[in-house]
């Protein structure tokens, strides 16, 4: 018994030691960790409706990480009516959105083909 403590011990103290060093110590490109959180920023969902002349959109969505959102459907507002121009209902899409003043707002929307 005094032997398996011994080990577990010595186990979690060189983790220790591992994981202080840091993730530093690991290869990984420059580029990565910009690469990431732009696609993090991105959310999956499916056009519901479109109402082009209120400059808003419904969409069934996913998890919306950045604003701790489950996945639901809702409507969105736009912040340039040129981003509904090239969708119809049905299309799949990734968006960003982000709350502005008070409302939720896509800021980015691209049809994924």
């Amino acid at each position: 018994m005094r032997a398996l403590l011994l080990a577990f011990l010595l186990f979690a103290f060189e983790s220790e030691v591992v994981l202080a060093q840091g993730p530093s110590s690991l290869p990984v490109s420059p580029s990565a960790p910009a690469a990431a959180a732009a696609s993090s920023e991105l959310a999956d969902g499916e056009v519901r409706r479109i109402d082009r002349e209120a400059r808003k959109i419904t969409l069934r969505h996913g998890e919306i990480k950045s604003l701790d959102m489950p996945p639901m459907t809702m409507v969105f507002r736009v912040t340039d009516g040129a981003l509904l121009d090239n969708l119809k209902a049905g299309d799949r899409v990734r968006f960003a959105a982000k709350q502005v003043d008070g409302a939720y707002t896509v800021t980015k929307i691209e049809a994924v083909r």
